[in-house]
């Protein structure tokens, strides 16, 4: 028999496990809706394929460097000015680039991954 406390402290957990993962599942329809509209970061490419947050870290870092390469070779994306927050700075002017869906499926062509979660990220990206 369960005392009153434990049913409160599981139902509590379940509670919040699930606002946690209806949390994920809005941030992912709503950067797929952000992609299907324009131009986007990213990041909000790799959020739109549903991966995870450590997946999605790991995959824009290398997408950037891939970007990096493709702009020199002619891929230009669409640049914005953002402004942020560096090292206690504040309202420091960026430049960031903004990226359609077909060019970061042409992004995603030159990026080899080899782990098996990146690998998928991928193959959705290039579905897109």
């Amino acid at each position: 028999m369960s005392s009153v406390a434990a049913r409160r402290a599981a139902l509590r957990d379940r509670v919040r496990a699930h606002r946690t993962a209806a949390a994920e599942r809005r941030a992912v329809s709503r950067a797929a809706r952000r992609v299907r509209t324009g131009a986007r970061s990213i990041t909000t490419h790799v959020i739109a394929t549903g991966a995870d947050t450590a997946t999605v870290k790991g995959v824009v870092k290398a997408l950037q460097t891939a970007a990096n390469k493709a702009r020199a070779n002619g891929l230009k994306g669409k640049r914005a000015r953002i402004r942020r927050s560096f090292n206690g700075a504040r309202n420091v002017v960026k430049t960031v680039y903004r990226y359609t869906r077909e060019q970061i499926a042409q992004i995603a062509e030159q990026y080899k991954p080899r782990k098996a979660e990146y690998k998928a990220v991928r193959a959705a990206l290039l579905a897109a």
